[in-house]
């Protein structure tokens, strides 16, 4: 694969609904191209592009893989990507290479929400769109109706290349003069006909839609020639835009004559060659053996060894120029989403957005003493995706796994079994709960021990009261009733009370303690004793001064199509949630904005993912804490109860 150039280099995510056909129209192009002599099946597992022994059990894609298909003196780079919703941080990462999307349509089903979503993020990453209207062999196919579908969805934008009249109107619609010549009733040259074309399928006013069957063959041909034709060079590409070492604007052309520099958009955990970085050549050209600086990290690389990659098959690559995808391997500091540079050309491209986790699960290890293994897991394997995120709550003190669904979740534990044996259960969060009181109270602790030897005392009068600050220390001792040493070791008590509350065991807020009297021992008195009568002082002190639970709150923005706003907003109030308002999409649709309880929400991405069929999306972050009402709190404090009594 040596000797391709920007110009004879094409760049293209395969993008599409799960099952629409994606990995099959590339075996169908690896063997219409000579790659391959037999086409590979999905279910057969024997795909060039889904090699991962995962997707191969599972039966559909994971990860983002890369298969160059060379045809007709060119190159085209297909960046494959899986159809599942939960892997949409893959498609961003192959969004972020590519200078065109080809959307795969199943023609048996028509437009799915996977279609949306695909052209939806063709959209957001302003790149060109292209349609391959799959499956065609099926029995009752109609071709027609799938077209005219696409229109409906999508706008007239979409046109199959053969039909010259709706052509003529698309190309017409994206410059004035030919829109006035149009309409003048005059024709338009061959020349102004297929630059029209060109320009509008680059600037995304037109989306093309080839038609065929991957299991057959047909079409396949037509597709690659349209590719060849339509999809932009990487060098008719924008600058790309970025800083430089003082945070100052720069940009890069993707030609070879710029100073070297390109973008890791896919890390790859390899279990023979380590991890394998796939970098998109953005400018200038990468040398095998030489020497790239890692802006992100301020690192200096070595480029040891660089090999294009078909699936898993890998050949040589000495140099890689501006507009190609190459992988580099071993590269120690380098991790997806960071810049490689010229050091004296310093650029920082910005990183790959991923969506923010909208599932959380509870993980621990199933063997005991496997913590640092399972810490050790999920870090390597969020090299490789990280749309992922790992948080250890202080409070619970749960493991929380974060992610877009049970999918992607389920995949993680699959993997952190497979490749670090280690096996994890999977568990509802706990809620993180708070304790405080309402009230004001006024009592005594008092520790006293005396079984031979030395003794213990220790005897405090403190007051408590509610609080703005989360814990409030005074003293307003007098006549050395409680020696000043001491005082240091009462509040140390009380602070340590603070973490643990008397009702449910959760973290205490918002609580006054004043310090006013006490008394003591000259022989038998010391710090722990103190610390001891504070601990005491403080459980009568909660229990009498009106004590509640507190629950987080969430602030939720909700999106969705207008067609699923009463169902929204009714399954909102069986949350216990709020109502707070509503903002228009400029897309169509709506943004609901709500408050809600967290211990109602944990599963949420499910729930909203089944009411919307998969249309909708939602973001969520802590607002405040509020009263638990007093049905549920008398629940969770009689759960907690039985739970510490049993142990």
């Amino acid at each position: 694969m040596k000797g391709y150039t920007g110009d004879t280099i094409k760049n293209v995510a395969m993008l599409g609904h799960g099952g629409c056909g994606k990995t099959t129209t590339l075996e169908a192009a690896l063997l219409a191209t000579g790659v391959i002599s037999r086409l590979g099946r999905v279910e057969d597992g024997n795909t060039v592009s889904d090699y991962d022994k995962m997707e191969i059990e599972k039966g559909y894609s994971i990860s983002a893989s890369l298969i160059p298909v060379e045809y007709n003196k060119h190159k085209i780079n297909f960046v494959d990507s899986p159809g599942f919703f939960d892997f949409v941080g893959e498609v961003n990462s192959a969004l972020r290479a590519v200078e065109a999307g080809l959307i795969i349509v199943d023609a048996s089903a028509g437009v799915q929400v996977g279609t949306e979503k695909a052209w939806n993020s063709c959209k957001e990453f302003q790149i060109p769109k292209l349609f391959f209207i799959n499956k065609i062999d099926k029995e009752n196919v109609d071709i027609d109706k799938v077209v005219a579908d696409l229109k409906a969805k999508f706008g007239t934008s979409v046109v199959t290349l053969d039909d010259k009249d709706a052509l003529t109107e698309a190309i017409a619609e994206t410059d004035e003069a030919l829109l006035e010549k149009f309409f003048g009733g005059e024709e338009f040259t061959d020349a102004e006909f297929n630059k029209g074309l060109s320009d509008g399928i680059a600037s995304g006013d037109i989306a093309p839609i080839v038609i065929g069957s991957a299991m057959t063959g047909a079409g396949i041909k037509e597709l690659l020639d349209t590719l060849l034709k339509y999809v932009p060079n990487p060098g008719d590409h924008a600058p790309y835009e970025g800083i430089d070492a003082n945070d100052e604007p720069a940009s890069r052309r993707c030609d070879v004559s710029e100073p070297a520099s390109g973008f890791v958009f896919k890390t790859i955990a390899d279990p023979f060659v380590g991890k394998i970085s796939l970098i998109k050549v953005i400018s200038g050209k990468l040398t095998a053996g030489s020497e790239i600086y890692n802006s992100r990290a301020e690192k200096s690389e070595k480029l040891g060894s660089m090999f294009y990659l078909r699936g898993k098959t890998q050949s040589e690559a000495p140099t890689a120029p501006a507009g190609d995808i190459v992988a580099a391997s071993k590269l120690q500091y380098t991790r997806t989403g960071d810049s490689l540079c010229d050091k004296a050309h310093i650029i920082i491209y910005p990183t790959v957005l991923f969506p923010q986790p909208s599932l959380f699960i509870a993980v621990e290890p199933k063997a005991q003493g496997e913590d640092e293994k399972l810490s050790s897991g999920l870090h390597k394997l969020m090299e490789e995706d990280p749309s992922f995120v790992i948080e250890r709550n202080k409070e619970t003190h749960q493991t929380l796994l974060g992610g877009q669904g049970e999918i992607q979740i389920g995949v993680i534990a699959a993997k952190l079994k497979e490749k670090f044996s280690v096996e994890v259960e999977q568990k509802d969060p706990k809620t993180p709960y708070r304790e405080t009181i309402k009230g004001s109270s006024d009592v005594q602790g008092k520790h006293k021990k005396q079984t031979g030897g030395a003794g213990q005392y220790g005897d405090v009068h403190i007051r408590f009261s509610p609080s703005q600050e989360e814990f409030e220390f005074s003293e307003e001792l007098f006549g050395g009733s409680v020696p000043k040493n001491y005082v240091p070791a009462v509040e140390k008590g009380l602070r340590e009370c603070m973490e643990k509350g008397p009702l449910a065991g959760c973290k205490v807020v918002n609580v006054k303690a004043v310090l006013y009297d006490g008394s003591y021992h000259d022989v038998d008195s010391n710090e722990m004793a103190f610390k001891l009568a504070a601990a005491l002082a403080f459980k009568k002190g909660v229990a009498e001064a009106k004590p509640i639970l507190l629950e987080p709150i969430m602030h939720v923005d909700i999106k969705i199509p207008d067609e699923y706003m009463g169902d929204i907003m009714g399954d909102m109030n069986k949350r216990r949630g709020k109502i707070l308002g509503m903002e228009p999409l400029s897309g169509g649709g709506q943004t609901v904005l709500a408050e809600a309880p967290q211990s109602e929400m944990f599963k949420y991405a499910i729930m909203l993912r089944s009411m919307t069929q998969a249309r909708g999306s939602f973001t969520m972050r802590f607002e405040r804490y509020d009263e638990v009402p007093a049905h549920l709190a008398e629940k969770i404090i009689a759960e907690h109860k039985a739970e510490t009594s049993s142990e």
